[in-house]
């Protein structure tokens, strides 16, 4: 599959990368990092990543705004993207040929060409061995600013290696990653520098969030609290993992609020949550989702499946 991507990739002289919505590490990192190998590698070629920018997401780049006669004969490229109402900027349908590059359940099979890999940690790990396949059979090339992309995604995507899905793999990925030329001090600083608010907002995560006796947690963040510690919705995709330290917490869902919807994020230790997550609008790996809610009633209702999920 992988050659069959990168000689379709040979054949087109505009390619067009999408990510998905609310982006994190991972879909900027594997969004941009494969922008950077195709760039290095095909100058001649035009490369564009597309998307709502996340101001938060600075450090790692900012996707472009394009036309829309752009993608007449262009290949669209969705990475990180498990299903297309999540894919950022609706026009990636109009190009000519389309390949999804993905590591979540393939529950949506859309495109013309498709990898998964639901055992790799991560969209990103997915890009370098395509990046590996390309220097192989192409004379592909990664440069400081590429590895650099790539390893933030890996990182962000298994919580500083701590999740389950990193694996030896992932380690060796990462291995050669470190040996380019970037500061990965200077990274890190930027990925996990919490601000005094978020840092306040923490701290009211751990002194009110509720545990059932099966390890089944969860807090509720209501826009009139977001905008009392002065933070916004997506400023709490960085206390997700939050939770992850309490000791006897098995699963745990973070209910956060917005003007039109109320975003829910889930994650486990141990109990299958992406199955939870698309009952309500979402999806994701088994042990990292999200979905999406409209009532603080179909919260409760979340709760209620979450504990039994977890007392199972």
């Amino acid at each position: 599959m992988k050659t069959k991507i990168i000689e379709t990739i040979q054949s087109y002289d505009t390619i067009i990368i999408h990510r998905h919505v609310r982006p994190d590490p991972d879909a900027y990192g594997s969004q941009l990092g494969l922008q950077a190998i195709l760039q290095a590698t095909y100058p001649e070629k035009n490369i564009y990543a597309v998307g709502e920018h996340d101001l938060a997401f600075d450090y790692l780049g900012k996707p472009e705004v394009i036309a829309d006669d752009v993608y007449q004969n262009a290949l669209v490229i969705c990475t990180d993207t498990a299903n297309t109402e999540r894919v950022d900027d609706q026009r990636y349908h109009t190009g000519a040929f389309l390949i999804k590059i993905d590591h979540h359940p393939n529950d949506d099979a859309y495109g013309n060409l498709l990898w998964i890999n639901t055992s790799a940690s991560s969209c990103s790990e997915m890009i370098y061995e395509l990046f590996k396949k390309g220097q192989e059979i192409a004379g592909w090339k990664l440069d400081a600013k590429g590895a650099r992309l790539l390893f933030a995604g890996i990182v962000g995507d298994t919580g500083r290696f701590i999740y389950p899905s990193t694996t030896e793999t992932t380690f060796h990925v990462v291995g050669e990653l470190i040996q380019y030329d970037f500061d990965r001090t200077e990274l890190f600083n930027s990925m996990y520098e919490l601000d005094r608010s978020l840092l306040h907002l923490q701290g009211y995560i751990y002194q009110n969030f509720s545990i059932d006796e099966n390890g089944a947690a969860y807090i509720k963040l209501p826009i009139n609290l977001l905008k009392e510690f002065g933070v916004t919705a997506n400023d709490t995709s960085a206390l997700v993992g939050s939770l992850g330290d309490v000791k006897g917490i098995k699963a745990w869902a973070m209910f956060v609020e917005e003007e039109d919807q109320i975003r829910v994020r889930l994650r486990s230790k141990g109990p299958i949550i992406n199955t939870l997550a698309k009952q309500y609008r979402g999806g994701g790996h088994p042990m990292a989702s999200g979905a999406k809610i409209f009532e603080w009633s179909e919260a409760d209702e979340m709760i209620d499946k979450l504990q039994k999920l977890c007392k199972a």
